[in-house]
């Protein structure tokens, strides 16, 4: 290896798809990762803390590895069951290749990013790109400077920052380090960042850390060769691996915010807070695969979260269990389309069918007998809180304005029935009573005249929401069979374009005006049409909505049918749970598809 100093390596990021990006996570915070090797995207010290590398969204700072040589086509993918990334650059001359990772086991004070360089094919000439700034980018520059043969360090507040790896580089006078990598091919070359908001230790070892990473992923992924789309499962376990905190077991529901769902549209939101009730999807979905610690940790948080809060549990926290922040706009150019906002709104309402949701997690931890005293009793809290406040309008599954949305009640029914059935309390007959009043009024309030179910009381439309608490294990059957196939077949008939299901349709809108298909909803028809008896019809919605992944294979929430792009906050954790459990229940069906 001879670094050399080096002349600017061109201009700074361009945004690119969102399909385009690799997500690395450890647990406390998580980076994205452009084709052109540039992480564009890390808070520190946690999740929701600020960026210090935010040039996806418009600000400053970002750690790009990549081919001296402009001339190549990049590719890439993770390495089986994790989220280590290679980038491959395929040039005239040969291949560079650069492996990349956040070191797990994670510290929650500092984020350690290791980046492999290897000629993998001829020799390698890469530049390599550093700007950190705290603060979104609005902080002062960090200049680095060498305090060691190949070690460059730089604080401001408190923030600190160190790379190894680099002998020879140019600082700029807004603090950018650049600097030229050389490879004979075949060999390789570690760097190593480190940020923190806490004084930093001795350096870490690169083979080490290199080490303790690939082994951490080899044991949290378990072998998923038995499913359909094993690859897919797998990464779907490794994200959720990676948005989940080792040290709380919350789970943020993406690593993003202010990727837009529209362009210029006003649906640009902070998702990097824990909402329960994608950690209870989440939750439900690896139990259906069998026991795993992240069933477990979503347990833990719920148990924690409803007997600390009762009747006035909020629907999102933040991964420390402390309540999220009130939105607020942040002065930077945005990724296009967008509108930079960090804090979400949503952790203030009031949504009933997280209840219901958590009901079902604790029954299904039951059911494997992994459910604890406090966990009984936050079943009990959950139950109560029902009976005191289903007639009340909640905010519902989309975060709307309160009404008397029918899939909350019926969310609140397959809880209640599922707790009766799996935890063994003295309760049970009560809990089983009361999930027959809110059907029973439900069905008095909220049955459309064509025999399906209805959005709300007062909203005769289809909603794909409905389909999650249809296609639960605890809704009742037979007799609310028909109830789901006339429901069912409303929403494949007004609420999908060409093999992608939307939420619900907007009065005067076509469907993708206003946003795109919702992925989670492609995967609550593949449900629907499973426990309806129609596999193929199941396997067929399964493969569309599976078929919106970008190279990486992340799934963002919404998918634009037409432009074929992905639309949202980036990776959902929500919907990689929702392919999860289709990929694990799908092989279990058999018989006629039914299909007319």
């Amino acid at each position: 290896m001879n670094p050399q100093p080096t002349e600017p390596a061109g201009p700074a990021h361009r945004p690119r798809p969102l399909c385009e990006y690799a997500l690395l996570a450890d647990g406390e915070r998580g980076a994205l990762l452009g084709p052109d090797g540039s992480l564009v995207w890390l808070c520190v010290p946690g999740w929701d803390a600020p960026a210090v590398l935010c040039e996806l969204i418009g600000g400053a700072g970002a750690f790009q590895v990549a081919p001296e040589d402009a001339w190549h086509v990049p590719g890439g993918c993770y390495r089986d069951g994790s989220l280590i990334w290679t980038t491959r650059w395929t040039l005239a001359p040969g291949v560079v290749e650069c492996r990349d990772a956040l070191a797990v086991p994670a510290d929650p004070h500092r984020a350690v990013v290791l980046r492999r360089v290897r000629a993998a094919s001829g020799p390698a000439r890469a530049v390599v790109r550093l700007r950190v700034r705290g603060d979104y980018g609005s902080g002062p520059p960090l200049r680095p400077r060498r305090t060691g043969p190949d070690v460059w360090e730089a604080a401001h507040g408190g923030l600190r920052m160190r790379l190894t790896g680099v002998t020879t580089a140019e600082v700029t006078a807004d603090g950018e380090l650049r600097a030229r990598l050389a490879l004979p091919e075949g060999e390789s070359h570690d760097l190593v960042l480190e940020l923190s908001d806490r004084p930093l230790g001795a350096p870490p070892s690169a083979a080490r850390a290199w080490r303790r990473t690939l082994r951490h992923w080899d044991r949290a992924v378990p072998d998923c060769t038995a499913l359909p789309a094993a690859r897919d499962a797998r990464t779907a376990y490794a994200v959720l691996t990676g948005l989940t905190s080792p040290r709380t077991g919350a789970m943020v529901a993406a690593a993003t915010t202010s990727l837009p769902e529209h362009a210029g549209g006003a649906r640009d939101y902070d998702y990097r807070y824990a909402w329960l009730r994608d950690q209870c999807y989440a939750g439900l979905a690896v139990a259906a695969h069998g026991p795993h610690p992240l069933t477990d940790a979503a347990v833990r948080v719920a148990t924690e979260r409803v007997l600390a809060d009762g009747p006035a549990l909020r629907p999102a926290y933040r991964t420390d269990g402390g309540p999220v922040p009130d939105e607020r706009s942040l002065p930077l150019r945005a990724y296009p389309g967008a509108a930079d906002r960090v804090g979400n709104r949503a952790g203030r309402q009031f949504q009933l069918d997280t209840f219901g949701e958590v009901l079902e997690l604790l029954a299904a931890a039951a059911r494997q007998d992994r459910l604890d005293g406090d966990g009984v009793r936050a079943a009990g809290t959950a139950a109560d809180a029902l009976a005191a406040h289903w007639r009340r309008p909640d905010a519902g599954l989309w975060e709307l304005t309160p009404a008397w949305w029918t899939h909350s009640r019926l969310a609140a029914v397959c809880g209640l029935r599922a707790a009766a059935e799996d935890i063994e309390v003295p309760a049970a007959d009560d809990w089983r009573r009361l999930a027959d009043t809110i059907l029973d009024e439900t069905r008095r309030r909220c049955v459309h005249p064509s025999g399906r179910w209805q959005r709300a009381a007062d909203d005769a439309r289809p909603d794909a929401a409905l389909l999650r608490p249809l296609a639960s294990a605890s809704w009742p059957r037979p007799d609310g069979a028909p109830m789901l196939g006339a429901t069912r077949r409303a929403v494949e008939r007004e609420l999908t374009a060409d093999g992608f299901v939307h939420r619900f349709r907007r009065p005067g809108r076509t469907l993708g005006d206003l946003e795109g298909a919702f992925l989670l909803c492609g995967f609550l028809m593949a449900a629907a049409c499973r426990v309806e008896g129609r596999p193929v019809a199941a396997a067929r919605w399964f493969e569309r909505t599976r078929s919106a992944a970008g190279p990486a294979g992340l799934f963002a929430e919404e998918y634009d049918v037409f432009q074929r792009r992905l639309r949202g906050n980036l990776p959902q954790a929500f919907v990689h749970a929702l392919l999860l459990e289709n990929a694990v229940r799908l092989p279990r069906d058999a018989g006629p598809d039914g299909e007319e």
